[in-house]
């Protein structure tokens, strides 16, 4: 049975950071800086609220007579008990053999273009391994882009603003960089393994490497980005931020709504209307919080029973890193425009190439991934590169047939008038012989 190795480095990241984010506030409030107090406890609470949510959520104790893990949660000590739980049940497992197993059809990647379909059994102890792991990997998400981004971004202008980092500060942002990148590897697996339910699927130590990398580079300049802009022009920063939470917490709507499919009910059988409703729109919620830092790496689809759109579009993929990169550049030319005094000693043109450079090499890291690490690239219709190069043909046919069309169009817009005072061959030879035939005729 596998280690739940990840089990216990998300209820590390979850007690660690809370207790960074509680000793923080304490050390605002003796300052008198009581809104950024404020702001740290929103931040470190509300996503900790969220996640005893979704691990009630998950092993479905809002229908069970459990009062003992209700009180744990509402205390805030839920994953602490849940970490317990786990490491009990893996002891135990070594050393009682369970009389019941199930057995679940899993197919193995295509070799040479055939599949075959395995059997595997699967204990109690081992399915509720599965669960917790499952739980634990959801909450990491949540913690992850709806409290640590958020609250790195927050810490990292108090930095810039005082011009210091204290030691505190300094360990809670490298503590809120983790959880995010570890959320960000989290929701990686968990797309692959949602989209290919039905393959056994493996993914190897170099490619875990390869997602730490891709989304590092990628999370960490963005949020610099974002602060720099934010220290020179505070008003228009809310602005550009409405603009990507809001476009990509709609979208999905938008797509539910053009699609003209009923209301999805089949998801959850024990919900409501109303709690179905509210899931969905905790969902775009979180959605639209992982795309404001880096690439969901799934589509949203509510009108789709497992909520997500498993087929595989390079085109949106490349289409958002564009999009963000080109962002990111008119933010930065913004912020070399409008830079204060506070910048005086930072060489600006080359933080800026740095930081496109960066952002360059997490979307490197990303192709790498999936041209040559991802554990179902097999299945896969077209690879990224090839999808690249076919953008790249039709983007340089549409040009070309663009410039033939508009240099016909002015072809045509030719007037007659124009071509009428054009002198034609014929009429430039015949004036020499006119011009000697009126010489000889005044000479006579």
């Amino acid at each position: 049975m596998k280690f739940p190795g990840s089990v216990l480095a998300s209820v590390f990241l979850f007690v660690a950071e809370t207790s960074a984010a509680l000793y923080l506030s304490s050390t605002y409030r003796s300052g008198g800086d009581g809104m950024w107090q404020a702001l740290t406890l929103l931040f470190s609470l509300l996503p900790c609220a969220l996640v005893q949510l979704t691990l009630l959520f998950v092993h479905r104790d809002f229908t069970r007579d459990r009062p003992l893990v209700l009180l744990l949660h509402l205390l805030q000590l839920g994953p602490l008990f849940r970490c317990f739980e786990v490491l009990c049940i893996y002891c135990q497992s070594n050393h009682i053999e369970e009389p019941y197993v199930s057995i679940t059809k899993k197919r193995q990647m295509p070799k040479n273009g055939h599949s075959e379909e395995i059997e595997k059994e699967v204990g109690q102890a081992e399915g509720k391994l599965f669960t917790h792991r499952s739980a634990f990997s959801r909450a990491s998400v949540i913690q992850a882009f709806l409290g640590s981004a958020p609250q790195l971004t927050l810490q990292l202008y108090i930095s810039v603003l005082r011009q210091d980092v204290s030691i505190g500060r300094g360990v809670f942002m490298v503590l809120s960089l983790l959880s995010i990148v570890y959320g960000a590897l989290r929701c990686n697996i968990l797309a692959i393994k949602i989209k290919y339910d039905e393959y056994d699927v493996k993914v190897k130590p170099l490619a875990y490497v390869c997602i730490f990398l891709w989304r590092s580079f990628e999370i960490v300049t963005r949020v610099i980005v974002l602060v720099l802009f934010t220290s020179v022009l505070k008003a228009w920063v809310v602005i550009d931020i409405l603009i990507n939470f809001l476009g990509f917490l709609f979208y999905p709507w938008i797509l539910f709504w053009c699609s003209g499919s009923p209301f999805p009910e089949n998801f959850e059988k024990a919900f409501s209307r109303l709690g179905t409703t509210i899931v969905l729109c905790f969902l775009t919620l979180l959605y639209a919080g992982i795309n404001m830092f880096c690439w969901s790496a799934v589509q949203l689809k509510i009108n789709n029973p497992d909520l997500i759109s498993k087929s595989q579009n390079w085109y949106r993929l490349l289409v958002y890193y564009m999009v963000r990169f080109i962002e990111n550049a008119f933010l930065l030319l913004m912020w070399y425009l409008y830079k204060t005094d506070i910048y005086m000693y930072v060489c600006a043109p080359l933080l800026m190439l740095q930081l496109l450079i960066g952002y360059c090499t997490a979307i490197l890291f990303m192709v790498v991934f999936y041209q040559f690490f991802h554990p179902c690239k097999k299945l896969f219709s077209s690879s990224a590169s090839e999808s690249f190069q076919e953008w790249l043909k039709c983007a340089c046919c549409h040009r070309r047939q663009r410039e033939s069309c508009e240099s016909a169009e002015k072809t045509d817009l030719r007037s007659p008038a124009d071509r009428e005072e054009t002198p034609s061959s014929s009429k430039i030879s015949s004036m020499p012989s006119q011009i000697l035939n009126t010489d000889e005729l005044s000479s006579a």
